[in-house]
């Protein structure tokens, strides 16, 4: 959290400085969110703390429960197996549809996407990587232009940049980029089955390389200042 002189006074504010307590596992998955205890430690009404909850549970990173309250999103090892299975069974068909329809002006858009992913890796921000390392798989698909298969894997990319938010090392998430480079390497040079085998392998890398058992973090303790 932000030095308590000067916390988040927004709704805007609030929630971005909940996701990155989330992020650095200051906030670990499963941990309630009590709205009286947020609006003291932010110092403000319950009324921005809600709002902060509205979009917290809109980007799933927190789940609102009627009648229990907020808690921060605690995906499962099995969920986790479930949508990669999904996403590999998806992805591969639309690398073939991708490398047959990609132009040079979508590899320069991709070029340029994987130059801010590294960006966002030298910076150690896990939000901004993982939003990043997800959103590329999204601009395969809309180079695709098939907006069924966009929908859903909006939905479930959406839910695996959470998952690797919270799990994945930084290590493996200069592995990720470096495997995205390879496959448009591979489907630049119109190598289609090739392009598949590293997709596939790459989202299996991701899967397996996550650590659900993560240490706390040493910085200041958002969940311990909620329960004084």
């Amino acid at each position: 959290m932000t030095e308590a002189a000067h916390p988040p006074d927004s709704s805007e504010a609030i929630a971005r400085d909940i996701t990155i307590a989330i992020a650095e596992q200051r906030l670990p998955p499963g941990a309630k969110l009590r709205e009286e205890a947020l609006a003291r430690v932010y110092r403000v009404s319950r009324t921005k703390i809600r709002a902060a909850l509205v979009m917290l549970a809109k980007d799933k990173l927190i789940d609102l429960i009627p009648d229990k309250g907020a808690f921060v999103s605690k995906p499962t090892v099995e969920e986790t197996r479930n949508i990669f299975f999904v996403r590999r069974t998806l992805e591969a068909a639309m690398v073939r549809e991708f490398v047959a329809r990609a132009t040079a002006a979508d590899y320069a858009t991709l070029e340029a996407h994987l130059r801010e992913e590294r960006r966002a890796i030298e910076e150690n921000n896990p939000q901004v990587r993982s939003t990043l390392l997800s959103d590329f798989h999204i601009l395969l698909a809309n180079i695709v232009g098939n907006d069924v298969l966009t929908d859903i894997l909006v939905k479930l990319a959406g839910r695996s940049s959470l998952i690797t938010m919270l799990y994945q090392s930084t290590r493996d998430a200069i592995c990720s980029t470096e495997e995205h480079c390879a496959f448009i390497a591979a489907a630049k040079a119109g190598k289609v089955e090739e392009a598949v085998e590293l997709m596939l392998h790459h989202l299996h890398h991701v899967e397996e390389a996550l650590e659900f058992d993560t240490p706390s973090d040493p910085k200041r303790d958002l969940a311990k200042e909620l329960l004084l």
